[in-house]
Formats: structure tokens, sequence, C-alpha cells
């Protein structure tokens, strides 16, 4: 979907952020990132979704492997999922696996606006950084 990298830090202003500032800043974009993406994500959701997300999220692996038995039964012939198990590398039967794509199942299914969110945040977040972009870099280098 997109990627926090030397591409984004060049699309936003801030290549020429000192290379051991790059790191800790694109951290810093992805922890915001998370934490307003999931703010906007469990408007409108019950406490139940919560918890149950929550849950997922947190890797309880009886959770997961309850919810996907009850919405994705034949979950390892999904696409969705032998592409994650491809780019991961990781065993079909690893918990974490099995983790990231009921994760991403349940946006689907819960709230399949989610990437659309995703994009929004992350577009909101670079108009910011763009108008800060003078602080960021510091006066000297800007």
């Amino acid at each position: 979907m997109f990627q926090l990298d030397d591409k984004f830090l060049e699309e936003i202003g801030l290549n020429s952020l000192p290379e051991e500032q790059k790191k800790p800043f694109l951290q810093h974009i992805y922890d915001e990132l998370e934490l307003r993406v999931g703010t906007k994500l469990s408007d409108g959701m019950t406490d139940e979704q919560l918890e149950e997300f929550e849950s997922i999220i947190d890797r309880n692996d009886d959770v997961i492997v309850a919810w996907l038995e009850k919405n994705v039964p034949d979950y390892y012939n999904d696409v969705v999922f032998m592409q994650l198990q491809t780019s991961s590398g990781l065993d079909v039967n690893d918990p974490n696996l099995r983790a990231d794509y009921a994760a991403t199942k349940w946006l689907e299914v819960n709230r399949s606006d989610y990437r659309q969110v995703v994009a929004a945040v992350l577009q909101e977040l670079k108009v910011e950084v763009i108008a800060n972009k003078n602080v960021i870099l510091g006066d000297n280098q800007a």
C-alpha cells in the first residue's frame, strides 16, 4: 500500500534529513499513523468489535483461530494469505502469519474502508510534515 522509506522522505521534502535521524523519524511517522488510523477506524465500532480486534492485534491465538474458523475457514487458499506467506517467508502454520492475516481480513470484513482511511490519514500527515519541514530540518538546512 505505502512504504515509509527514503522515497517517502523525498516526497515530503526531508531527503536531506541527517542519516542518523531518518530511521527514528520514519518510526515516529509510523507510530503516529498507527495511532491516528486506529482512532479513526474505531469510530462507530461496537465494544465487542473493538475487543475482538484488540485480541487479534494482541495475537491471542485462540481468538484468531476461532474468528478464522467462523469467517474464513479456508483461509489457507485465500490469495491474500498466500501473498502474506510468500512475502514474509513464514511457515503457513506460523501463528504470526495467521495473526497478520486475521487482522487484515478482520478489517476487510468490519471496516471495508480501512485502506481509504490509511491513505487519507497518511495524506494528512504528509501535509503537516511539509508545513513544518523547515522546523524539522532546522533553520540552517532549510
